[in-house]
């Protein structure tokens, strides 16, 4: 097999990077074109981007943006809880109060764009769907 059958047989590995796909993707954008909107609502993704076309439908983000979600917020509250009761002992019902709204609101922030990141990985690496013609 010659240099030229074998690439074409397999796609270019660089012809969808990954670092500009997980920008896109954190800010809600297609990964393609960049200039659509991915979600429709605050986590449904698009059939397809409404700018460029490329189908969106074959993410199966799943629960991997939560499970991420909760990773960081939980890796970001937990010591910051820590160290604000260490260093100047507030009543719990403050503490509760305080790091209760904080984490939703981490989590509410966080949720769409870990979302968009999965789906611009997925689209990315090629993967459930994401191949050379769709």
């Amino acid at each position: 097999m010659d240099m030229q059958t074998m690439s074409t047989a397999s796609p270019p590995e660089d012809d969808r990077p990954l670092v500009p796909a997980l920008k896109k993707g954190w800010q809600r954008r297609c990964p393609s074109c960049g200039s659509g909107p991915m979600l429709r609502g605050y986590l449904k993704v698009r059939e397809s981007c409404p700018v460029c076309g490329e189908a969106l439908h074959h993410q199966r983000a799943d629960d991997g943006p939560a499970y991420i979600t909760i990773l960081i917020v939980g890796h970001v509250v937990a010591p910051l809880m820590l160290w604000a009761f260490t260093r100047w002992e507030p009543d719990p019902l403050i503490m509760v109060a305080v790091f209760s709204v904080m984490t939703v609101a981490m989590t509410l922030w966080l949720l769409p764009r870990v979302k968009g990141a999965f789906v611009a990985l997925q689209w990315s690496r090629r993967m459930h769907g994401f191949g050379r013609d769709g």
